[in-house]
């Protein structure tokens, strides 16, 4: 019993030293503009040794240190309101309104979208008119340059080191350029997709507002979606929402929006 401890101790100690070394070798985040071109150099150079090609290494080297981003990620306080003031300063009444329309205009979509993943027009609907008002709100920053100073910032560089990852094999395949524009964190498209979750969920362009509803209900199912199964708190499927998004009052949000505009 007392080799098998030490022989246990020996494989943690082992694993502790690699991850040591891993964070040794991982460029140096930084709470500011001014160690940003020199993180960029480092990061390049560990990305190149991942597999990253000439084209997200390029990308990457062309960013630039987005203060915005840094102002918008220290300045979340809308999901600190109650569930009423939220649904009131998110605008759920005109949500619910347009979502209801949308659903009899495009009807044809909406059918085809829950005979393939079981996911109903309701919460879709909700989710695309809160992340974006049905499209009119997808944001106009630079979508690599947001992930790229977060991946930097010191405050949650581990999440967004792997969403830059994400970006730029995405760049590199040519699934997204550049350029691309998008949300202060850098969501984009209509429904506002992070980097992982195209390469995961992604079922073409993500602009285009038919790709984008599909690539959420892929997203749904694949967190456990069932169809025909309540999806407000406590039934199967609000954990499906939950994973969506975690702050609880806008997972409320959307269970109410989704069954108004279902008419449950």
């Amino acid at each position: 019993m007392t080799r098998g401890r030490d022989v246990a101790v020996a494989v943690a100690a082992l694993a502790m030293l690699a991850s040591l070394g891993e964070r040794a070798n991982a460029a140096s985040c930084g709470n500011g503009p001014g160690g940003f071109e020199s993180w960029k150099r480092e990061f390049s150079a560990e990305a190149q040794g991942k597999g990253i090609g000439a084209a997200g290494i390029g990308a990457l080297m062309q960013t630039n240190y987005a203060s915005a981003t840094i102002a918008a990620d220290r300045g979340q306080h809308s999901f600190r309101l109650s569930l009423e003031a939220f649904m009131a300063k998110r605008g759920a009444a005109t949500i619910v309104s347009r979502g209801r329309s949308l659903k009899q205009s495009q009807a044809a979509l909406f059918a085809s979208i829950q005979q393939r993943y079981g996911v109903p027009p309701g919460p879709l609907l909700a989710i695309w008119g809160m992340e974006t008002g049905f499209g009119s709100q997808r944001g106009n920053q630079n979508m690599l340059s947001s992930i790229a100073t977060l991946a930097y910032d010191c405050r949650r560089p581990e999440f967004f080191t792997d969403q830059l990852y994400a970006a730029l094999k995405l760049i590199d395949r040519g699934a997204i350029s550049p350029s691309q524009r998008g949300s202060m964190h850098g969501e984009v498209g209509q429904t506002q997709f992070m980097p992982k979750n195209i390469l995961a969920y992604g079922t073409g362009n993500l602009d285009v507002a038919a790709n984008a509803l599909s690539s959420t209900a892929n997203f749904l199912r694949a967190h456990g979606w069932r169809a025909g199964a309540g999806y407000q708190p406590g039934e199967p499927n609000f954990a499906a929402i939950e994973a969506w998004n975690a702050a609880q009052v806008y997972q409320k949000a959307i269970a109410i929006m989704g069954r108004q505009i279902d008419g449950q």
